[in-house]
């Protein structure tokens, strides 16, 4: 991690010439030409497809200089945010290029929150246009009705444009046009379709803006830029080795990070985008076997419910190779090698919010096809070495940031640098003080760093079970938990402990079938526990029932450590 060269006030890096930049050999990066390039291209290539609606990269680029065109004539552009509260559909996609194109910056807005905490993204991203899918109108009718009842007289309400749906009941529509609001597709018809955009000046200009899911504190805006979301876009279709006129099934929320910079990715490689409303298993099955998917990202708990599916709802063996990106949360070697066997070619990711999302991948190796299946599940559930677009990615000492041995042992905080990390937090300079500390953005995450330079997510720092004073990994512990037979998935955190301070209870939740939940079932779980850990990492108690979860799959830990805490401390055993 040492820096060559001095800081302060060091003479300029000399250079073989003084040859300036000029209008024709240097301009801002900007994903925004990716979509200008693939209308050139593949003019009539399906875009984007949901269920009756089908557009052409012609017809997308189009639109989204309406939209742009139409944000523009009501002189919202630069400085202006637009809010998005929509699941997966078209002007969701069209919004991560008609609204920056007009120089605003959009804010997909997760549509899972409660209309308390979308009053507040509102409000501190002083959002000038609200864009809503119609079930979701009343949702963004209250949220602005909280603003309006604080703010009173100095309350300017947004432009408010509801989303129609061909694929919903119209009612909801209905109910929004008589409040007055625009319809989309209207308010497109007054933007003109050649609308002459200009690209940022400068690259570093804000692109979008993303808020944290705030479980322990309000929700931090995560700011990107024009520069990032371009070399990004393009970093995480190479990594994955996504081809040109890759068909992309829409399982991962666009508003989770942008989709991942697929948004703009699927432009760069004239790809196709099937949109998914709502996501289940029958839905990924049906994409892949009847459109063509050959790509799809999701989060373990989406993968999880593929393999756990009825054959009802299943087309096995697939119809050819699927590429699935996970990430999101760990996935477990068994989750990992079910993967493999069933046909699916997984591609180990991790990442943040603030990192554009993924940002690290456990690239394959190989060598790595010729060890046993559970040998290599073990290997790629690593997060491995940093993307193409990252140029600084480490495990070290949070006090010293000294790097730690490379041991696959010492723990540490995961810290990343570079491109591929954001401007910063919204309006938060104490908590930029703190993610920027020491030149480089801290994760949070401890981790280890294994001989061949991968890196491997322990657990969240936060997440660490202290028990007798032994530090016990959460992640570690669940990987065994979720091999036991019985078990669908599961979660661990601390619990309060009488002899031990603390010690690991296991949330689960059981296959169809696979047992009652009773207190049988628990004490297998503990023995199968037993004979492949650590004794004081084995879970002191078992409860059953469904995990919670947010809107991307990962499970809200925080509110199961609630119940833990419920539940009180585990008995100081009499024995």
């Amino acid at each position: 991690m040492s820096s060559s060269g001095s800081s302060g006030s060091a003479a300029p890096e000399r250079d073989i010439d003084d040859l300036p930049r000029n209008d024709a050999n240097y301009t801002a990066l900007t994903p925004l030409w990716f979509l200008e390039r693939a209308a050139l291209a593949h003019p009539g290539r399906a875009s984007v497809v949901h269920g009756p609606v089908r557009y052409t990269w012609a017809e997308t680029y189009r639109r989204c200089r309406r939209f742009a065109s139409a944000l523009a004539r009501r002189s919202v552009g630069h400085g202006s945010t637009v809010a998005v509260i929509a699941p997966n559909i078209p002007a969701v996609y069209e919004a991560h290029f008609g609204v920056p194109m007009s120089g605003a910056v959009v804010n997909c807005v997760n549509i899972r929150l409660n209309a308390e905490t979308v009053a507040f993204l509102l409000e501190h991203s002083v959002a000038e246009v609200v864009m809503v899918d119609q079930e979701f109108f009343t949702l963004a009718e209250e949220s602005l009705k909280i603003i309006a009842e604080k703010k009173k007289s100095a309350f300017r309400p947004p432009i408010l444009i509801v989303i129609g749906d061909p694929t919903c009941d119209p009612k909801s529509l209905h109910y929004a046009l008589g409040k007055g609001v625009i319809e989309y597709e209207d308010f497109l018809k007054t933007g003109d379709p050649e609308f002459n955009w200009k690209p940022p000046k400068d690259e570093w200009q804000s692109i979008a803006l993303g808020y944290t899911s705030g479980t322990t504190s309000s929700p931090k805006g995560v700011v990107l830029h024009h520069r990032g979301a371009y070399l990004m876009a393009l970093s995480v279709a190479m990594i994955w080795g996504m081809p040109e006129g890759a068909v992309y099934l829409w399982t991962l929320p666009m508003f989770h990070c942008n989709g991942w910079c697929y948004t703009w990715a699927l432009a760069a490689f004239c790809g196709t985008s099937i949109c998914l409303r709502q996501v289940s298993t029958k839905a990924i099955y049906h994409g892949i076997a009847k459109q063509g998917v050959t790509h799809f990202c999701a989060a373990p708990v989406v993968l999880n419910s593929l393999i756990n599916a009825p054959a009802s709802e299943t087309f096995l063996p697939l119809p050819r190779v699927v590429n699935v990106n996970v990430a999101g949360a760990a996935p477990t070697p068994s989750l990992l090698g079910e993967l493999s066997i069933r046909g699916f070619r997984v591609t180990h990711t991790y990442g943040l919010s603030e990192t554009y999302g993924p940002s690290t991948v456990c690239a394959w190796k190989p060598e790595w096809d010729e060890l046993p299946l559970e040998e290599r599940s073990r290997l790629h559930c690593r997060q491995g070495i940093r993307y193409i677009a990252l140029e600084g990615l480490d495990v070290v000492d949070p006090k010293t940031m000294a790097p730690v041995p490379a041991d696959g042992k010492t723990y540490g905080e995961i810290v990343l640098r570079g491109n591929a990390v954001m401007k910063g937090y919204l309006k938060n300079p104490k908590a930029n003080a703190e993610a920027f500390a020491g030149g480089w953005y801290h994760s949070g995450d401890l981790g280890v760093k294994h001989p061949d330079g991968y890196i491997e997510v322990r657990d969240r720092m936060k997440d660490v079970i202290i028990s007798g004073g032994e530090n016990i990994s959460s992640l570690e512990v669940e990987k065994v938990v979720c091999t036991h037979p019985a078990v669908l998935e599961a979660s661990v955190v601390a619990r309060a402990d009488e002899q031990w301070g603390e010690s690991p209870c296991a949330f689960v939740t059981l296959k169809d079938g696979a047992g009652d939940g009773s207190n049988d079932t628990a004490s297998d779980i503990m023995r199968f526990c037993r004979e492949r850990m650590p004794g004081y990492w084995v879970p002191k108690s078992v409860i059953f029932g469904p995990l919670p979860k947010t809107a991307t799959g990962k499970i809200k830990k925080h509110e199961l450590r609630a119940k833990a805490k419920e539940l009180g401390p585990v008995k100081k055993s009499r024995m």
